[in-house]
């Protein structure tokens, strides 16, 4: 199948697009109020096109101005990601653009660290300090010291960060990802062999399991999902697919389903094992794919002529629905009609996120694999890989000596070590590696949208760390927790005050590129990161400076994007025969794309070593060393379960703590937004704080009611909450909203509530290095 042209593009668009690109993109009138007893210069409204940043998902906006105030956020119409349409973040993006709160200008901390005593400084006085500090850092060979922290976000500015860490010669470029979920990824590696995200059909598909993914709460992109819901349960005449969400609490995604399925906490891949014994049993997978397309699933030989057990071995050996079901406590009845109803009920998918345990991604990969079972990959209705758009590269640039070796050095935070070999990014480790001054010393830390004082457990041990950092610099557009001990802050500006660009999260399967472009000029004297980082590039100087070539964060972004216009695919309306013309296009629509999904393209959607998907992975058995297999035999590299771990011996704290995300959670900016704070607990009627949900059953026996404060303990600290009655959670399980109890942040968000993640143990998933944050025991009383 061919992409489309830009010519054909803009015949398949035509009269219709024009007239919404005239409408958010290219009207201006004159506005004045002649009834108004005050005289009223009059005003130019204008539409103007960007993207939202509140959450990752990256929705298209179109922002009205009057004068010079933006008064009203719509939905970009012509982006492919929201068609048009906003959640209760997007709409609230005015209260972050206006919020009193924000830094608006560079500050130079005057007093002890964390006692909040600031001073004004000049940008240019700020970046000769900070340059002097780089510099220093490299003329005396220890570049390794510096940490940038930041939130990984998909775009330039997470690119931009990661070029000046290596060309600076840092290793310890960090992304703290504050509970997002790295374990499907990491599933997608071992059994496709790319660590992404995947995409997804839903609008096509017609039978859902989903273990513990919150649909239509946090998963991303929302507005997206809310559509795609729609679809498959009236969208189709006579098709309405069946949705099961399987976990230990009823999600808002638990109500709005056809079935919950309760399942005690950290069993999930289990049940998926036990759904792949039914459907392997039963002979219900399909031959074809399996066949032709998979790796492992029957016994095999290795190159040395040693017989190697197969998933089919595996799952009919070891997974047997009577022992699932004494595992996981769901009926072994149960078990058996959701095998049944999957396998036949194609196209089906199994996904969701399961990954905040200890065991968490072999349950990610067990789940995956049912996909894999029932032919699902790529395929209408099935599982995708997002296709990434055809961005220009950056140019080249060669390390010199300093930066070379600092490279060499290992990460502060144990990544792609022996203690936690499949890691990107370790964050929540940082703090003690940092108390311990191992392997080296930490010199410097630069801090973007990252909050570990607030995010991370025991974050006690991070105050500490931070009195042990000689310099912090944040470029944090609020007075957050960790900023209070930074030495300079040095405010980002908005998303509705910089350049940028968004590509896709992971959800449509085509690619596609939002625009983000100044809606008005900054409020106060702030800038964008990727300036700031730009000027110290040029500041520093040498091979350094070399690798940030450009004038301009601006002029940064237009060098990658003039791959979309040399592409020739997709189009922005307006564009001419050369870049000035695409790019006047492109900032009048907002956003670039090109349909449709290609299926059947195997060499992009199988990058194992087999070419297949993997049940056996070679990926994994290669970084482990395939005789490095704890006793388990072929089975470590494959789909299997092990118990997970709980921090908290269970006579002492007898409760699983689950933490979850509202739909108005936002990591950066939510918490200090009063319209969401407003609907934070629509639910439950609950605003403006947080609360514990338990089980009826258990208050009784704890004689607590609806509505008393008690204190919630676990062997990290104690916080208070209200507790709130819930019929939807399992009797051993209670469980906390995230996103309250800040210190700072600013007046809606300071001494909301309390902080859950006071309560969290530090533990990990050992080959993803992802946080265990759903594997605390917790006791609760009066």
């Amino acid at each position: 199948m061919t992409k489309l042209t830009r010519r054909a593009f803009l015949s398949l668009m035509g009269v219709s697009s024009a007239a919404a690109l005239y409408k958010f993109g290219l009207q201006r009138s004159t506005l004045s109020y002649s009834s108004s007893p005050v005289p009223i210069s009059p005003a130019i409204e204008r539409w103007t096109p960007t993207v939202c940043r509140i959450c990752p998902a990256g929705c298209g906006i179109v922002a009205r101005v009057i004068g010079e105030r933006v008064v009203k956020i719509e939905g970009n119409p012509l982006h492919p990601n929201n068609q048009g349409k906003l959640c209760p973040k997007g709409q609230a993006g005015l209260q972050v653009l206006y919020d009193p709160d924000r830094v608006k200008h560079p500050l130079q901390r005057v007093g002890e660290r964390g006692s909040g005593q600031w001073q004004p400084i000049s940008w240019n006085d700020a970046l000769r300090e900070v340059a002097d500090q780089l510099r220093q850092l490299r003329d005396t060979d220890r570049p390794e010291g510096l940490i940038f922290l930041h939130d990984g976000k998909r775009g330039p500015t997470s690119d931009l960060i990661a070029r000046f860490c290596r060309a600076f010669g840092t290793p310890n470029e960090v992304r703290d990802t504050h509970h997002s979920a790295d374990g499907p990824p990491l599933a997608h590696l071992l059994s496709q062999g790319w660590n992404e995200h995947a995409a997804y059909d839903w609008e096509n598909t017609n039978y859902l399991l989903c273990f513990g993914g919150a649909f239509l709460e946090a998963w991303q992109p929302l507005v997206r999902q809310l559509r795609a819901y729609s679809r498959m349960r009236r969208g189709r005449p006579n098709v309405r697919a069946k949705i099961v969400q399987l976990e230990s609490r009823a999600s808002v995604t638990a109500t709005k389903a056809d079935e919950w399925v309760r399942i005690r906490p950290g069993t999930e891949g289990t049940l998926a094992l036990g759904i792949a014994h039914v459907i392997v049993r039963d002979e219900l997978y399909d031959d074809d794919f399996v066949a032709e397309h998979t790796f492992g699933f029957e016994d095999w030989a290795d190159d040395t002529g040693q017989s190697r057990t197969g998933f089919r071995v595996l799952v009919l050996r070891d997974y047997a629905p009577e022992r699932v079901a004494e595992i996981t406590g769901v009926p072994r009845p149960t078990i058996e009609r959701l095998a049944w109803e999957f396998a036949s009920t194609r196209p089906a998918v199994a996904a969701g996120d399961v990954s905040g345990y200890s065991n968490g991604l072999f349950s990610q990969w067990a789940i995956h694999a049912l996909n894999a079972l029932v032919g699902s990959i790529d395929v209408p209705g099935g599982v995708l890989r997002q296709r990434q758009p055809p961005l220009a590269p950056w140019p080249e640039f060669d390390l010199d000596e300093v930066a070379t070796t600092g490279l060499s050095q290992s990460r502060l935070d144990g990544a792609s070590t022996a203690a936690f070999p499949l890691a990107q990014d370790v964050a929540p480790a940082l703090a003690a590696r940092i108390l311990q001054g191992q392997p080296y010393p930490t010199e410097a830390l630069f801090l973007y949208h990252a909050n570990p004082l607030y995010h991370a457990p025991l974050s006690g041990a991070w105050a500490q760390a931070l009195e042990r950092v000689p310099f912090i610099v944040s470029f944090s557009p609020y007075h957050d927790e960790t900023s209070h001990y930074a030495d300079l802050i040095l405010p980002d500006s908005t998303f509705m005050e910089k350049w940028f660009y968004e590509v896709l999260e992971p959800s449509l399967g085509y690619p596609a590129v939002g625009l983000g472009q100044p809606v008005i000029e900054p409020l106060g004297d702030t800038r964008n990161v990727g300036d700031v980082l730009i000027a110290l590039g040029q500041a520093v100087g040498g091979p350094f400076g070399a690798s940030l070539p450009w004038e301009s964060f601006l002029e940064s972004l237009q060098t990658r994007l003039r791959g979309l216009f040399e592409s020739d695919q997709g189009l922005p309306l307006g564009a001419g025969e050369e870049f000035s013309g695409f790019w006047d296009g492109l900032r009048a629509s907002g956003v670039w794309y090109t349909q449709p999904y290609e299926f059947g393209q195997w060499e992009e959607v199988l990058t194992t070593p087999s070419g297949r998907f993997e049940f056996y992975s070679h990926t994994l058995a290669a970084k482990l060393g395939a005789d490095n297999s704890n006793k388990r035999g072929d089975e470590a590299f494959m789909p299997h379960y092990e118990p997970p771990r709980f921090a908290g011996h269970e006579a002492d704290y007898p409760l699983h703590l689950q933490l979850f995300k509202t739909t108005t959670y936002g990591e950066r900016w939510g918490p200090n937004v009063p319209w969401l704070q407003e609907v934070y607990g629509l639910r439950l009627q609950e605003m403006w704080t947080n609360w514990v949900e338990i089980s009826p059953e258990t208050a009784h026996e704890l004689g607590i009611a609806d509505g008393d404060v008690v204190w919630v303990e676990s062997p990290a600290g104690r916080i208070q909450a209200k507790a709130r009655l819930y019929a939807g959670i399992m009797p051993e399980v209670v469980a906390m909203p995230l996103g309250q109890g800040h210190t700072a942040l600013g007046r809606w968000a300071q001494g909301r509530g309390a902080n859950p993640n006071e309560l969290l143990v530090e533990d990990y998933d050992r080959l993803s290095g992802e946080l265990a944050m759903q594997s605390t025991r917790v006791k609760i009383y009066k």
